[in-house]
């Protein structure tokens, strides 16, 4: 944050030229211009004159120049004029009012020379004295008694942009009515009262007779004489500009330190930055960051020669809804080869620019809006400053100034890249989360079901909310598995604990229940051996993985309820291992928690599962669900588990509104562990869509077995699958006959699905061999592999069943 004074020119010296003249006219229009002024601003004659001589300020007038101006009296000031290549300038004129015939006052404008006050004569030391107050290079002023001004020296005069008889005899708060000068005036006030010295710093302001701020040390000593009487007072101010900035950058760093990083999310800590950047030394500035870092991937080194390709991540303006930004925020920028932010991008080194300087005002132009910009709000001074953490570059911020007089220095360009080094770091650690949150949602996004299955005999809906965040994740899982024969597997497990071990066991477990589901077990038998699953992996990972999961997720185990429902017979089959019971609610609308027996966690080994059969009606509403949605800190469980009940009682119609209704009335906030819900309703398959034949242990059955099949076809209207379907029931019932035993039982089942199914008395499972050329068998279940979109068996406690299944033509 650089302060440096602005170029300064003043009469005499190598800057305002000595012939330095300007003639303004009574409508504040240049009538006049001399080669000085050329000489010194950079304008033609021919392009000034005629203009508003307020096109060529850098900064408003002071105010007590203003007062001069309105009462046609001459006036000396500091003024702040823009040259023509867009630099700044300060010059020190007097400003003289000549009458007109018409009685208009035009005014020209020259060049002040220094001077000091006479010395007397008579006495050589007195003579040394006035001239070190008059020459003393800090602003001095004596006050009487009543804190009156009585007389200043010419650096004090000028500051204040008056003469000394101009402000002889008033107080200070007289002279410059405006803050903060009315504190000091009373503080001047307790001096000559009090007799006591008093020192202030005052923040920046701007004295009526400067065209920039400036930060004051005041000192207020009373005047004394030998009896010890306060006569007056004596001010002497001391310029602390460039000691305030070092205390502001300073500050400002603290604050960086304080404000930037405050999450692992990239645009947050890049509008942390800008505001930083703004609030500090800045008035507007942009975070621009590499796509690849805004997708969270690793960032490349960009090229020499090549464009450059950012996306505006965050702004801040010191003026309402950035209207200085041409590229709004979210949007795509492409930075030329050679560009000022390229430049920085490719170099990972900071520059500060002017507004004519040449590569800056070709980047500039070459996009209308920018120079738009650029010259709409008069924007003097620009910084570019990379972004670069862990030796990698990030992007590139821009600070722009147009308010603030100054322009931007080395100091502010060592005070910017400190605190985009330190935001870097925040950045790219954001960045790095959000790669690890990428890929840990995709982990689990992949082990859960990416849409439930569509089932006739089931309505579904779910709700899942893992309560971590980035790698986070959890081992709360669920599914459905559409078995045979219109079944529906409805399943809810819980790993404890979260993080990528939590998930991979998820992950292992879901699978191995699809797989055994798919061998069709039931529940008490498939939990059995889940758990010998879970045993055995333990084994397999041995002491050093347990000890890691036990780390990270601070508890190791699982828990599974697994459940089937047959809408053929209207019942279901349950069982859990450690896991909350599910809810039933009933057709009439009553819910309540189902009694069943609560098996030991998965992973302890040896001990029993025991299974339950419910029956379901049309209509009925199963609620299965994770115990992180009815615990929670400082609730009971048995609390969390009425409100679920409750909750349930009388649900909507459709079910995506009852898990809505639920997660509202349930759910912890925040949630201290992961959530499931899956609330599955009901639906029967009547008589009219079943339809089972006993069959003889007789060759001659196969044919009529073929022909009640195509005649149960064509009352459902599905005539199209007769050729398949009596293939499949051919070859089935042939099997059941010559290798099964009594009963043999045939079935067909309409649903969204048409599956036959044949059941005999054995228990050998049937499997495909392959026939060779001169076998008269061996052939038929892979006919029926052939036809049959899926096939399989299971074990029944009378003997095993195989069936097929064909998709119903729409």
């Amino acid at each position: 944050m650089d302060h440096e004074p602005d170029t300064t020119a003043r009469a005499g010296d190598a800057g305002t030229p000595e012939d330095f003249a300007v003639v303004i006219d009574a409508h504040g229009a240049v009538m006049a211009w001399s080669a000085g002024a050329e000489r010194l601003l950079g304008y033609a004659a021919q392009e000034v004159v005629g203009r508003p001589a307020a096109s060529l300020l850098a900064a408003k007038l002071p105010s007590a120049m203003r007062r001069h101006l309105a009462a046609g009296e001459p006036w000396t000031s500091d003024l702040a004029l823009r040259k023509r290549d867009g630099d700044r300038i300060q010059v020190h004129l007097r400003g003289t009012p000549l009458a007109d015939s018409d009685g208009d006052t035009p005014w020209v404008l020259t060049p002040v020379a220094m001077t000091y006050p006479a010395a007397p004569a008579d006495a050589e030391t007195a003579q040394l004295w006035d001239l070190t107050l008059a020459q003393l290079p800090l602003p001095v002023a004596v006050y009487d008694h009543e804190a009156r001004f009585v007389a200043c020296n010419q650096v004090m005069s000028r500051a204040m942009g008056l003469t000394q008889e101009e402000m002889k005899g008033l107080t200070l708060w007289e002279i410059y009515p405006a803050p903060p000068l009315d504190e000091i005036d009373r503080l001047q006030r307790q001096v000559v009262r009090t007799g006591e010295t008093i020192f202030r710093e005052e923040q920046p302001f701007r004295a009526s007779g400067e065209v920039r701020d400036h930060a004051w040390s005041v000192y207020l000593s009373p005047l004394k004489d030998r009896a010890g009487q306060v006569l007056g007072l004596s001010a002497v101010v001391i310029d602390i500009t460039g000691q305030y900035w070092a205390r502001r950058r300073l500050a400002v760093l603290n604050d960086a330190g304080a404000r930037i990083g405050s999450t692992l999310d990239i645009t947050r800590t890049s509008e942390e930055l800008a505001e930083v950047a703004v609030s500090g030394f800045a008035d507007f500035a942009t975070v621009d960051l590499l796509e690849s870092v805004v997708q969270g991937h690793e960032p490349q080194p960009v090229p020499p020669g090549t464009p450059v390709t950012c996306r505006r991540t965050a702004q801040r303006s010191v003026l309402s809804g950035c209207p200085e930004s041409a590229v709004r925020s979210g949007d795509v920028d492409v930075y030329p080869p050679g560009s000022p932010p390229a430049q920085a991008l490719i170099s990972g080194r900071g520059a500060h620019y002017r507004a004519s300087d040449p590569r800056l005002r070709e980047w500039s132009t070459a996009s209308p809006a920018r120079a738009e910009s650029m010259r709409r709000f008069r924007v003097h001074s620009v910084m570019m400053v990379p972004l670069r953490a862990r030796g990698i570059t990030l992007g590139v911020m821009h600070l722009l100034r147009h308010r603030t007089a100054d322009t931007f220095g080395e100091d502010d360009l060592v005070l910017a890249e400190e605190i985009a080094a330190r935001a870097a770091v925040s950045i790219d650690n954001a960045r790095r989360y959000t790669r690890e949150r990428r890929t840990a949602l995709t982990l689990q996004r992949s082990l859960l079901p990416a849409r439930l299955p569509r089932a006739q005999a089931v309505d579904l809906a779910y709700r899942y909310f893992p309560a971590g965040s980035g790698d986070e994740i959890g081992g709360d899982w669920f599914d459905v598995i559409a078995l045979s024969g219109g079944r529906v597997a409805l399943v809810v497990g819980d790993v404890v604990g979260h993080g990528v071990h939590a998930s991979a066991t998820m992950g292992r477990l879901r699978t191995a229940v699809r797989t055994l589901a798919d061998a069709d077990f039931a529940p008490d038998e498939l939990l059995t051996r889940l758990d010998d699953l879970v045993v055995r992996l333990d084994r397999e990972e041995g002491p050093d993985a347990r000890r890691e999961a036990e780390e990270t997720s601070g508890e190791v185990g699982a828990t599974c309820l697994y459940a089937v429902y047959d809408p053929v017979a209207g019942v279901c089959d349950l069982a859990r291992a450690g896991h909350p019971p599910p809810v039933l609610v009933t057709a009439d609308g009553t819910a309540h928690l189902l009694e069943l027996p609560a098996g030991p966690p998965l992973g302890l080994g040896g001990l029993p599962f025991e299974a339950a059969r419910i029956t379901m009606g049309e209509g009925s509403v199963l609620a299965l669900y994770t115990d992180g949605l009815i615990e929670a800190p400082g609730r009971d469980i048995d609390v969390g588990l009425d409100l679920l009940t409750e909750a349930l009682r009388h649900p909507a119609a459709d079910l995506e509104e009852a898990c809505d209704e639920v997660m509202r009335k349930v759910r912890p906030d925040p949630p201290a562990d992961d959530i499931v819900l899956l609330l599955a309703r009901t639906s029967g398959l009547g008589t009219d869509r079943v339809r089972t034949w006993q069959l003889p242990q007789d060759p001659a059955a196969v044919a009529g077995a073929r022909r009640m099949a195509g005649e149960q076809l064509a009352a459902w209207g599905l005539s199209a699958l007769d050729f398949a379907t009596e293939l499949i029931v051919s070859e089935l019932v042939t099997n059941a006959i010559r290798y099964g035993t009594a009963p043999i039982e045939l079935r067909l089942i309409r649903s969204d699905v048409l599956v036959c199914e044949v059941s005999d008395g054995s228990s050998t499972a049937p499997h495909l061999r392959r026939a060779r050329v001169f076998d008269e068998g061996g052939r038929g279940l892979l006919l029926v592999a052939q036809v049959a979109e899926r096939w399989g068996s299971r074990h029944t406690s009378a003997g095993k069943t195989i069936w097929a299944e064909q998709p119903v033509p729409d």
